[in-house]
């Protein structure tokens, strides 16, 4: 079996922390803990250099190969915050924090780099240097983002970054790849409508908003249907509507829309928001009333190069003697971030049969913390061979 044999040997122990930081969850850029415990782990291992506060609460470690005849770095990351929500797999080491769960893996992520850190420190095999990045608020915080904008990349010297995600209902240990568009980019809008209220029984002396709200949630369903190249990929998604009246016999005067575009074309990204404006202006100005947008742009496109995920998906044979071709998916990343500072390639690891990601009975499996863990060291190992 091409685990390493090294990674299986402090299996348990990786997943003894992968349980202790399950047990505290922490949100977005408060992974004061867990940051904590990472970089105390990367100075026992003897790493070269830990450095804390990147990116406000993110934790990164040189580890120094055996030669450095190249001068390259490889960047391995993993995420280590988790989601404002209520566990209820009552498993033992359950979160012990109300309303907070790792409930996306990413305790999972944190362990099993932290168990190539160990692998990588103790046989420095590899002629170059590897960067191990720990990044707080992957959840919607953008912490990849902030990493990169304290000089992530710059400081460390980084050439190409790597990192894995989980995956339930892929086969326990299996790996799965694209090149290319893997994951969406995640853009969030607000709609504010305003008209003239009044009494129900005299719409026609009001500005009705409710009735420029319907209109514009039709009009908006046709932006993807018929804006949108139809092989390109796109979503827009209505997800709350409400005004500023809850009466019976009140027309309101103000109304909200609120939703999200998902795509895996830069092009399309650019495009919807300006469909957006244009619907929103048309409607606002036939039925008299006014109307503004507000974006909260996101993640981007997390876009996999090409060359980085062959490398990838070579690693991810030699470990497991196979990698699949994952399919595209709408959820978003923002290791987008680092991919677009750096080529490299995020690779899917499967969970086997496991709730799925963002379910309050979700868990990661442990039982796959050797191939994770082996996967980064065989992907350094072979980037920059020590022979």
């Amino acid at each position: 079996m091409p685990i390493k044999n090294r990674a299986a040997e402090f299996h348990e122990e990786v997943a003894g922390w992968r349980r202790d930081i399950h047990e505290h969850p922490e949100i977005l850029y408060d992974t004061h803990r867990t940051s904590a415990l990472v970089a105390d782990k990367l100075r026992s291992f003897g790493c070269d250099e830990v450095v804390t506060g990147i990116g406000r609460t993110g934790v990164v470690a040189v580890i120094r190969g055996r030669m450095d005849t190249q001068g390259r770095a490889i960047g391995l990351r993993a995420d280590m915050d988790a989601l404002p929500m209520q566990e209820q797999t009552g498993l033992p080491h359950a979160s012990k924090t109300d309303g907070a769960m790792h409930a996306c893996g990413h305790d999972g992520h944190t362990a099993m780099l932290l168990g190539a850190a160990k692998y990588l420190a103790e046989t420095r095999n590899f002629d170059g240097t590897a960067v191990v990045i720990f990044q707080p608020a992957e959840e919607g915080g953008n912490g990849a983002e902030a990493m990169c904008k304290d000089g992530l990349m710059e400081r460390f010297g980084i050439d190409e970054v790597y990192a894995i995600h989980n995956s339930p209902g892929l086969e326990a240990g299996k790996f799965a790849i694209r090149p290319g568009p893997i994951l969406a980019s995640v853009d969030e809008f607000t709609i504010t409508l305003q008209g003239k209220g009044g009494h129900a029984a005299k719409p026609n002396e009001t500005v009705d908003t409710t009735v420029m709200m319907c209109h514009l949630i039709t009009a908006l369903q046709t932006v993807v249907s018929r804006n949108v190249d139809p092989v390109l990929q796109g979503v827009l998604s209505i997800t709350s509507a409400e005004t500023s009246s809850k009466a019976f016999n009140v027309i309101p005067d103000w109304a909200e829309v609120r939703g999200t575009i998902r795509t895996h074309a830069p092009a399309v990204r650019e495009q919807i928001p300006q469909r957006l404006r244009a619907i929103l202006g048309g409607i606002t100005r036939t039925f008299g009333g006014r109307g503004e947008i507000d974006f909260h742009l996101g993640v981007p496109v997390t876009i996999n190069d090409a060359v980085a995920t062959e490398r990838a998906r070579a690693a991810a044979q030699a470990v497991a003697g196979g990698c699949e071709e994952v399919a595209l998916a709408m959820g978003g990343e923002d290791f987008s971030f680092m991919l677009q500072e750096r080529p490299g390639a995020m690779i899917r690891l499967g969970n086997g049969p496991s709730a799925g990601l963002h379910h309050p009975e979700y868990d990661f499996n442990d039982e796959i913390i050797p191939a994770g863990i082996s996967w980064f060291a065989e992907l350094v190992e072979r980037r920059m061979p020590a022979s």
